[in-house]
Formats: C-alpha cells, sequence, structure tokens
C-alpha cells in the first residue's frame, strides 16, 4: 500500500500528484463547499485518475496531516497492492434515509467485503435512519465509518462526489474487498454535561417539540441566552447528550436547524420520546484529549507498512477550538503509528461502530478510520 496527501490552496498543488491510476486506487477529496463551482479542478483530478476510486464530500474545514484549513481542498491518494474496491451512491429523494443504507449496502455487500467508508449529503438525511439502514444490509463483522457533508456553520447545501464531480442530494460509500485490509477505527467526544436532565415528552425522529412538556425551543434558547440571536450556527457549541440505558456514555446530538413556528428543534439523528436528555458545553482540554483517546481506541494499528487515517471531526468542535483547531489533528497523529498520512474533514455527523462492531451516528466526537494493508 502507497499513500500521500496533497492540499490544493490558492489555485495550486502543494505537491505533485503520484501517477498510480488504477482500479486499486482511493483517491480521497474533501474541499469547501464553494469548491463545486471549479469544473477543471475536478475534470483534472478525474483525468489523472481515469480508473481510481474518486469519492469525498463538502466541508467545514479541511484536514491534511497535522493541520486544519479553510476554502481549501485536502486529497488523499492511495494504491492498494490486494485489496478491491467497489463505489456505491444513492439519491436520497428516491427513499428514507433508512432505505438509503439498505441500498448501499446491498451495492456493496459482495464477497470479502471488509470494510465501508460512507459519506453523505450533510443536510437532507437522517443520519441514525441511515447508519440502521446500513446496519441491516451488511454483515456484523464489516466495519462501517464515515461521516456526513459540510458547509462550515452556514447549513445551506452540501454535495458528495458522484462520478467524480460534487453532487447535491446523495449518499455514496466506498468498499473495501479481501484478507489483506486491515481497518481500525476509533471515537470520542469530550464534552462535558451541564444544567438539569429533561425528559423528551414529545418528538418525532430528528425534531424535538417538547422537553419536560415545554417547547423545546424556548428552553434551548433560555440555555443560550444572547448566542440565541445565532441560532443554528450557535446551536453547534452547545449539543445535547441523548442518555440511553444501553450506553456507558451519552450519544451525543448536534442542532441542524429549528422551527420558529412549531418551536422545535432539529437534530442531525433520532431523540425518541421518553429518553432523557441534557446539554453539553466545551472544555478545551477534554476536547483535545478526546482526539487523542479516538486514535487509542484503535485496537488494530495495522502492519509495519504505511497507514491512511481518515479523520472526521465535528464542525462545532472547529468552532469552540478556533486557533487550537490543529492541536486535536496533531494529537490523533502522535498517538497513530509514525507512518501514517491523516486526511479529512469537518462535518455535520460522524459514522463509527462503539464498541461492538454497530456502527451508528455520533456527533460532536473526533472519528477515526485507520486503513492499511497486511
Amino acid at each position: 500500500m502507497q499513500t500521500s496527501t496533497h492540499l490544493y490552496r490558492n489555485q495550486k498543488w502543494n505537491s505533485e500528484l503520484p501517477t498510480n491510476d488504477s482500479a486499486q486506487t482511493l483517491v480521497l477529496a474533501f474541499a469547501a463547499r464553494t469548491f463545486d463551482a471549479d469544473t477543471a479542478l475536478w475534470q483534472q483530478i478525474k483525468d489523472t485518475y481515469p480508473n481510481s476510486v474518486i469519492a469525498g464530500c463538502s466541508s467545514a474545514g479541511e484536514i491534511c496531516d497535522d493541520l486544519v484549513y479553510d476554502d481549501t481542498l485536502s486529497l488523499a491518494v492511495t494504491h492498494f497492492e490486494h485489496t478491491k474496491l467497489r463505489f456505491a451512491s444513492s439519491v436520497i429523494a428516491n427513499t428514507s434515509s433508512t432505505g438509503v443504507g439498505a441500498d448501499i449496502a446491498q451495492q456493496l455487500n459482495h464477497e470479502g467485503l471488509k470494510a465501508v467508508l460512507i459519506l453523505s449529503d450533510g443536510l437532507g438525511v437522517n443520519g441514525s435512519e441511515l447508519a440502521f439502514g446500513m446496519r441491516s444490509g451488511l454483515p456484523t463483522d464489516v466495519v462501517v465509518t464515515g461521516g456526513l457533508a459540510g458547509d462550515g456553520a452556514n447549513f445551506q447545501q452540501t454535495w458528495t462526489l458522484v462520478d467524480g464531480l460534487p453532487t447535491k442530494g446523495m449518499v455514496t460509500a466506498v468498499g473495501f474487498y479481501g484478507d489483506a485490509v486491515q481497518v481500525g477505527y476509533g471515537s470520542k467526544g469530550g464534552w462535558d454535561l451541564f444544567g438539569p436532565e429533561r425528559m423528551v415528552t414529545k418528538s418525532s425522529a430528528n425534531i424535538v417539540y417538547e422537553l419536560d412538556n415545554k417547547p423545546a425551543l424556548v428552553l434551548y434558547k433560555e440555555y443560550l441566552g444572547d448566542l440565541a440571536s445565532g441560532l443554528p450556527a450557535t446551536g453547534l457549541m452547545f449539543p445535547l447528550a441523548l442518555k440511553t440505558p444501553e450506553e456507558d456514555e451519552p450519544i451525543v446530538r448536534t442542532l441542524l436547524a429549528i422551527d420558529e413556528e412549531a418551536q422545535s428543534l432539529i437534530f442531525a439523528g433520532d431523540i425518541p420520546e421518553g429518553k432523557v436528555t441534557q446539554l453539553m458545553r466545551a472544555n478545551f482540554d477534554r476536547l483535545i484529549e478526546g482526539a487523542e483517546i479516538a486514535a487509542a481506541q484503535i485496537s488494530n494499528k495495522g502492519a509495519a507498512g504505511e497507514h491512511l487515517s481518515i479523520a472526521i471531526s465535528c464542525v462545532g468542535r472547529k468552532l469552540i477550538l478556533k486557533e487550537r483547531i490543529d492541536e486535536e489533528v496533531e494529537a490523533t497523529l502522535d498517538a497513530l503509528p509514525a507512518n501514517t498520512k491523516q486526511v479529512g474533514f469537518y462535518s455535520y455527523g460522524e459514522l463509527s461502530p462503539r464498541g461492538a462492531l454497530v456502527c451508528r451516528l455520533h456527533n460532536q466526537t473526533m472519528t477515526l478510520t485507520l486503513i492499511s494493508e497486511d
């Protein structure tokens, strides 16, 4: 396995792109949402890698090795020696998010499937249902990781790459096949709980209407105070912890939108009625420590060859950490094998197993996928 990372910034590449195009080459590209208009750049990538699997999505910040950028394109080119790749895509508007996940799973569920990297539109999908659809259609030993595309703190539109071009309203995925590929994963937050616990008394899928029988948006604005005028973007700094008996720690949900008329909150994933929730806020050092823990969770660090780390972190972490944001990607690389290249993006939601091989939606986490060949 050979892998390299590259950055396109100010209309030029920081290094020459390798010429290792093949059906066993994976090209991952993460870029600012506005790059969807740069047709010449995408055509250049397609022309350089006409036989390769090209995947990627829009971002809320681009990760290249140990640094975080804005208004750039971060690229990783990985050539596998013994691993086969397969690309899949599905239109969100055609069915429910669960159905889209099941469709992707069906397209990829072939002999030898070891892992799936899923990259989805960040606004038109219910991440919880998407993960459920994937789980229901794949063997339990297949590792599924990935994330939801971003658009900075704008929440206006996102895209994924289909046929090498930015396309709205799509879920995409790459399947990895064969015994040689080694895939490890880790996911961790680092947020602190605060305020009283609240019961979800009225909700539908990812929309919360009432907490403790009170309008959800009213309560949320009370906590945010002056920051409420900046919703939904300021809501990224105050995610909601969803407590369930079967989990050792809360599942975190990110706010995506608000509905003033219904006085409701719209999150990236499901928040069922009857569940206990609590607000969360940032602790700078614990966020960075969380990124390091995510890397330490990867039990299978692979063979002695090269490694590719795909880092997907939440836009809320980026808004909180600000000038310290590089520290969390530095922390991940420090905890990974020395011969690791890293690429990734800031997202509207992260997909990863936690503990057992059960993929689910997470928010406000640093989620890592480490790929190598034995």
